[in-house]
């Protein structure tokens, strides 16, 4: 497989709900079915097998960085992220790397 993989996990800050993680969720799954540019879209929450891990992780693969991009700054994932990552994320972490 060729492409361009986005990977960013998150740590919520202390009086986070489960509501609002399952907002996060629902919003950022909505995301396929608005940019055509998403391959393939992956949502997680931690299975909590190992401790110190992230509570939350977003796995997106693309055809090249140029679709990456057009994800990144679009503005119903730049809504998503203002609306309801920001407000309870503690810590995130990303990478991305061809495939």
């Amino acid at each position: 497989m060729s492409g361009f993989r986005h990977v960013a996990m998150f740590r919520w800050a202390e009086g986070t709900t489960t509501g609002q993680q399952d907002e996060v969720a629902a919003r950022l799954g909505e995301l396929p079915g608005l940019l055509p540019e998403i391959r393939e879209y992956s949502l997680g929450t931690n299975a909590g097998v190992n401790p110190g891990g992230y509570d939350f992780v977003v796995v997106a693969d693309f055809a090249d960085r140029d679709d990456y991009l057009v994800y990144r700054d679009h503005p119903s994932h730049r809504a998503v992220v203002e609306e309801y990552v920001a407000p309870i994320v503690a810590e995130r972490a990303a990478i991305q790397y061809e495939l």
